[in-house]
Parts: C-alpha cells; sequence; structure tokens
C-alpha cells in the first residue's frame, strides 16, 4: 500500500476500526515509518508541517495491540505487541546500536551512521538523520525530530507527543549540539546549528533572553518555541517578581542566547567562547 494509500485509509476509518482492520496498516505504517518514507513531520518551504495521520496510525496500534511479555538474558519486558524493538539489519543503512541496554522501538527511522550509545531510548515515531550521535542516557521521544549531524551528549532528554495529534512534536534540527542534561520538550524546536549548553530546558511556555539582539522569544498560544539558527544558549535565571520571592530571593530559570555562532566555527570551541 502506498503512503497516500495509506493516509487516506487511517483518515476516513478515524476510530472506528476493528483489529483485524486496524493491524494491517499499522504494519505497513510502521515500516514505511523505519524506511523513512513517511515521518511524524516533515520540512516544507515554509517551516515544519505536522503528518497528524502518522500519530493517528501509531495510536490504533497501542489501542488495537496486546500486552505481551518478552525475555531477553536476565531482562523481562512486558509491552504492547504492535511495537517492538527494531533491529536495524536489513535496513541497508549503516547503524550502530552499541550493546548496553539501549532499545529502539518499531516505527522509528535511524539514518546512515546514526550512533546510539547505551543505555538510550528511542521511541515509535522518532526520526534520527544521517550521522547523528545519541549518547548515553539519552531519550528521543515518541515522533520526536532530529536532523543529521546532532549530537545529543548524555542524559539529554528530547520530549515526545502523541496526543493531541496535530501538536507540533519536539524538533532539532540539522548541526544542533544539545549538551549532557539538557531536557527540550514539548512545543519547541531548535534551529541549525545552535548549541544548547549543558543543563539548558527548554518548554514552550518558559521564554528565551537573547542578549546580543535584546530581545525575548516566546511562544504564543498554539505556537512553537523557536531557539534560532546558531544561537548559543546557557543556562540562566532571572528574578521574580512575585513579593514572597522577592523577600527569599528566589528566581526562575531563564535560558539566554549569549552570543550567535560562526557557521565556520564548531560547536564546542563557540560553546566555550560563550562559557568564558
Amino acid at each position: 500500500m502506498s503512503p497516500e494509500a495509506l493516509r487516506a485509509s487511517i483518515e476516513a476509518a478515524g476510530d472506528g476500526l476493528s483489529a483485524a482492520e486496524a493491524l494491517p496498516l499499522v504494519e505497513r505504517l510502521l515500516e514505511l515509518l523505519e524506511a523513512g518514507e513517511v515521518r511524524a513531520a516533515e520540512p516544507t518551504d515554509r517551516g515544519w508541517a505536522v503528518n497528524a495521520w502518522v500519530k493517528q496510525g501509531i495510536l490504533l496500534g497501542f489501542r488495537h495491540g496486546n500486552n505481551a511479555g518478552e525475555s531477553i538474558g536476565p531482562f523481562h519486558f512486558r509491552d504492547r505487541d504492535t511495537f517492538p524493538t527494531w533491529s536495524p539489519e536489513g535496513s541497508g543503512r549503516n547503524v550502530r546500536i552499541v550493546p548496553g541496554g539501549s532499545s529502539v522501538r518499531r516505527g522509528s527511522f535511524l539514518d546512515e551512521g546514526v550512533v546510539v550509545m547505551p543505555p538510550a531510548y528511542v521511541n515509535v515515531g522518532a526520526w534520527v538523520g544521517a550521522g547523528s550521535m545519541v549518547d548515553s542516557h539519552a531519550l528521543v521521544g515518541s515522533c520526536a525530530q532530529i536532523g543529521s549531524g546532532v549530537h545529543l551528549s548524555a542524559a539529554a532528554q528530547v520530549g515526545g507527543v502523541l496526543e493531541p495529534i496535530g501538536a507540533h512534536p519536539v524538533i532539532v534540527e540539522d548541526g544542533v549540539f544539545v549538551g549532557g542534561g539538557c531536557g527540550i520538550y514539548e512545543g519547541t524546536r531548535v534551529e541549525k546549528g545552535a548549541v544548547l549548553a549543558s543543563g539548558v530546558v527548554l518548554t514552550r511556555s518558559v521564554p528565551i533572553y537573547d542578549l546580543p539582539n535584546e530581545t525575548v522569544y516566546r511562544a504564543g498560544p498554539g505556537e512553537t518555541l523557536v531557539v534560532p539558527p546558531n544561537a548559543v544558549v546557557v543556562p540562566g535565571t532571572r528574578p521574580s517578581d512575585n513579593p514572597f520571592a522577592k523577600r527569599h530571593g528566589l528566581q526562575l530559570q531563564a535560558p539566554m542566547i549569549v552570543k550567535y555562532r560562526d557557521p565556520s566555527t564548531d560547536a564546542a570551541s563557540a560553546l566555550e567562547e560563550a562559557l568564558r
């Protein structure tokens, strides 16, 4: 079944499918996701477009799958039988999933040269572009979109989103460096070449303060929080206007752009200079 025919079948049926009707559609969707022929969101000339039908199909898999146990060596699992782990064998792509406890769920796409260090987790619907590194204890959440040449450092968390189906997943574009312990969560897009220092936490409800341009980036209602291209972002704080907070010297977190990276400057050099 072509991607176009699959989309039409899933959209037309909605939630009114029996398991016998839904499961072949889910299987075909997982195949297309793993081949990179469809994705939960994709870049367009006007930004990024969400393919809500992909999320709708994934949710069908959860709805009609059955919990099943599985044992591998000393480890024991119990999950929906529609979403076992994905094997890079047979994909035709040179992907490394290093031994030591990582899991890549079915319906994920890992492009040529991707490396997943243990233990890490890549969830269903995620896309990881060519040459990217998913380091130890890192998470690529459901439907998250990771570009090419991205480095997700140890313990970096890229949140996932399945519902509402029209919501933008977390997007990390090409060439981004994400430092250790960073959190990039719902409604956030990090544009090309940006650098996030260790410990930066981004959500659509948190403003970003741009020191070089003396401006503040916020996500409006229903919008995405966007980190501009080549921005170097570090953790910061700002005072709270709350009287109690003032009396106790309490601060709110405030991610700050301290400089913009020259495209010819590597991420490590840009970050070191900014932190100094």
